[in-house]
């Protein structure tokens, strides 16, 4: 949370202070953006106006800058060297930074090899100290260094700027999700009904066995009944008789 509040006050600042500028002299205050250490988010920069008016002027290489830092990676530096100004050491560290967010965002088990070679690193202990110092200890990433499976294990990224066009996609994806959700819900709700008809049905058979143990056990009792009287009367009569034999 802390990260986050630090991360909207730093794109207030920048708005306001790009606001009040003209575009000639956004420059400077492009480059100190995206040199900051705990700015990861410029596209509320690039939304400024006279940011964009940037656009096609002598200074559009800033605008490029700005867009490198909220949409590419260090590769795509590379291919681009130059058509935008020389980054100063801030910014290079920034940039591989958002590179590791950006392979972050597909995958969560990141080769060593991988990172090496889209960082520009040339060992692996590099690459660990990278991790720890400049990734996880800002709090941009978490995650486990398996130095056996030569991986990086990432639990949680920050997000990236939107790409342009990436909106729709994510639109379709979440669209997707939902009608998926909606489908399961149905089908769990089918389940449901079947199991109470099920539950009902049990209910139902359990109390016509305990009806017909009832009944059965009323039978066995009317018929002891029958049987124990049987010889009650006999003994009786029998009684009887021999009084009247003997008078």
């Amino acid at each position: 949370m802390e990260i986050e509040q630090k991360q909207a006050e730093l794109i207030d600042h920048f708005v306001k202070q790009a606001s009040a500028l003209t575009a000639s002299a956004l420059g400077p205050l492009i480059v100190e953006a995206t040199s900051h250490p705990s700015l990861f988010a410029f596209s509320e920069i690039l939304a400024v106006p006279t940011v964009a008016d940037l656009e096609g002027t002598e200074n559009s290489v800033y605008l490029g800058l700005l867009r490198l830092f909220a949409h590419g990676t260090w590769t795509d530096y590379k291919d681009i060297t130059g058509q935008l100004p020389e980054l100063v050491s801030d910014q290079v560290l920034k940039l591989k930074q958002l590179t590791v967010l950006t392979l972050a965002e597909t995958n969560k088990v990141l080769p060593y090899d991988q990172l090496m070679q889209e960082l520009d690193v040339t060992n692996v202990r590099e690459l660990e100290d990278f991790l720890i110092n400049e990734c996880m200890y800002a709090g941009i990433v978490r995650g486990k260094l398996d130095q056996l499976r030569r991986c990086f294990e990432v639990q949680f990224a920050a997000g990236r700027d939107l790409r342009p066009g990436q909106l729709g996609n994510m639109l379709q994806t979440l669209s997707n999700w939902l009608s998926t959700s909606e489908n399961l819900l149905v089908s769990i709700q089918e389940k449901i009904k079947w199991a109470d008809s099920m539950s009902e049905s049990d209910k139902k058979h359990q109390k016509d066995v305990e009806d017909r143990i009832d009944d059965v056990k009323k039978t066995l009792s009317l018929k002891k009944l029958h049987t124990v009287s049987r010889p009650t009367l006999t003994t009786e009569g029998t009684r009887r008789s021999a009084l009247n034999l003997v008078e």
